[in-house]
């Protein structure tokens, strides 16, 4: 279940409350009654693990290209002759 947080724009108290995505949103201050605006914060959800820059580019075992320049700036295709990989 999310947390939202909302901020009463006559106290400026910030709120966090669980919803379900099907609930209303609040509307009024648990404090001083006045109305609330929901906010938007940052979240907490992060990718880990391979995905697809370890899996689109030179040497997908490693995460990068065996050259040891910098990364390309388009997946790997060992036929062109752009990729540092080619050579390998």
């Amino acid at each position: 279940m999310p947390i939202y947080e909302y901020e009463c724009q006559k106290c400026q108290k910030v709120t966090e409350a669980w919803q379900s995505l099907s609930d209303e949103p609040l509307t009024s201050c648990p404090d001083c009654q006045g109305s609330l605006k929901k906010l938007i914060s940052s979240s907490s959800f992060q990718l880990k693990g391979g995905g697809w820059y370890a899996d689109g580019y030179c040497n997908s075992k490693q995460g990068k290209c065996e050259s040891g320049s910098a990364a390309p700036s388009s997946p790997c295709n060992k036929e062109s002759a752009s990729c540092p990989c080619a050579a390998s």
